[in-house]
């Protein structure tokens, strides 16, 4: 009984159950809060890539990129139905392939294998979002909604949206429905070369310094539309098939408008002359996508709790989109107890996708076709990552920072590798403390 009272619990995610209490002969019933006290979250991340498939560069050059983030979130209960929830974030990067958007900063010699110094070769991303959330009198019933504001460099995004959630069966079954839409506008940069500059047309025009192809002269045009909207809409399904068995059932849907390109991104064409000032390859055109996209991603969980110390959590996700994309996802994750405040987390995960129609390497799209890109996010490739975990919950919260208790931390490694040059680390940590 102890294995289902836990899974109840972590299946309602917080939200309290009926309890009664009796005085003097009469019954009074009386419900527990959905949250006790105001929660206060600090989550951090490092985040480092490598490999040489930049698509800024048209699918060659480096693609290091360092990231840095770190986010509170502050979760305030207002009555005991209702909790609002505050989310602020900052991510501060520097990046080697996006430094070349300008590699021409005359500090060093151009290459799409060297970092640039130029400003593009870092920023910072910020992020707020406020939650609202309230539950019903006997908690089967929970309504939310969201709004949330971002910026970077080159865009800005305003989102809102909402969710219901339906509890039933004694609560061992819940049917969710979410919907999501995100208004972003674009500043578009393009590659330095290809930025306007009095009447020449061409940004960089130098021709004395060009080699190769000294006449150089792209047939390129800049993007009317600056804004793209994205539409999200998901249903979820969740059953505890048994004391020890639980299964969830999910289907996403998104349907994107708009510029879907990246205009900084690069592209060569076979057929076209190549032009280079000093070892850097001038662009024949930037990534050009179509400007509407529709994704659907199905999957599922199933968790199972073998005994007090061990579960194994599993994952499936199929993907598809009208790009020509098809994905399977698969991870295990395999938490194990090994005292009343440590656990462990291994984990594993497999990913493997098709290419998109329009994705092509270096230097093999045609200048005729209508849709081209050499990011190789976009091509065919197969991915391992494998993680491990260790969390620390105490939930007497024994130690205390001024009016806080300290109620937890958890820290996590994950190692990914694709069958490509790519390859990433991040190392995540978060840390819980509650008003006392």
């Amino acid at each position: 009984m102890t294995h289902l009272k836990n899974l109840v619990l972590v299946f309602l995610l917080g939200i309290g159950c009926w309890a009664s209490a009796q005085d003097t002969g009469n019954v009074q019933t009386y419900k527990k809060r959905v949250l006790e006290t105001t929660e206060v979250d600090f989550l951090s991340s490092y985040y480092a890539q490598t490999g040489d498939n930049a698509a800024v560069s048209g699918g060659i050059g480096t693609e290091e990129l360092t990231d840095a983030t770190g986010t509170f979130v502050v979760s305030i209960p207002l009555n005991d139905d209702d909790v609002l929830t505050i989310d602020a974030g900052v991510s501060a990067y520097t990046s080697a392939s996006s430094s070349n958007i300008d590699p021409f900063d005359g500090v060093r010699r151009a290459d799409p294998f060297v970092a640039s110094s130029g400003a593009s070769s870092g920023d910072v991303w910020v992020n707020l979002t406020g939650s609202y959330s309230h539950s019903s009198d006997d908690r089967n019933n929970i309504v939310s909604g969201k709004l949330s504001v971002s910026s970077e460099y080159d865009y800005f995004s305003i989102g809102f949206g909402g969710s219901y959630s339906r509890l039933f069966n004694e609560k061992n079954t819940e049917l969710s429905l979410n919907a999501t839409v995100y208004l972003d506008s674009w500043n578009t940069i393009y590659p330095f070369e290809l930025r306007p500059f009095g009447n020449n047309g061409i940004g960089f025009f130098r021709p004395t310094e060009i080699t190769g192809n000294v006449n150089y002269s792209p047939n390129f045009t800049e993007f009317e539309k600056t804004n793209r909207n994205s539409y999200t809409f998901g249903l979820g399904f969740s059953q505890i098939l048994h004391k020890n068995l639980q299964g969830s059932l999910a289907l996403d849907l998104v349907q994107q408008q708009g510029l879907l390109s990246t205009p900084f991104q690069r592209v060569y064409f076979s057929d076209v002359a190549d032009s280079f000032i000093e070892g850097f390859q001038l662009a024949d055109d930037v990534e050009r996508l179509p400007d509407s996209r529709f994704k659907i991603a199905m999957g599922g969980r199933l968790n199972w709790f073998l005994n007090q110390s061990i579960t194994v959590r599993t994952f499936y996700r199929y993907y598809l989109d009208d790009w020509g994309i098809h994905s399977h996802t698969a991870s295990v994750e395999v938490p194990v107890k090994i005292s009343d405040t440590f656990t462990l987390y291994p984990s594993y995960r497999y990913y493997q996708q098709t290419a998109a129609d329009y994705f092509g390497g270096y230097e093999t799209h045609l200048s005729t076709q209508e849709f081209y890109t050499s990011d190789f996010d976009l091509s065919q490739y197969v991915a391992n990552q494998f993680g491990f975990g260790v969390s620390y919950t105490d939930i007497f919260t024994q130690l205390h920072i001024w009016e806080f208790g300290f109620k937890g931390f958890d820290l996590k490694f994950y190692k990914y590798d694709r069958d490509t040059t790519f390859g990433s680390y991040i190392v995540t940590g978060g840390f819980t403390f509650v008003m006392d």
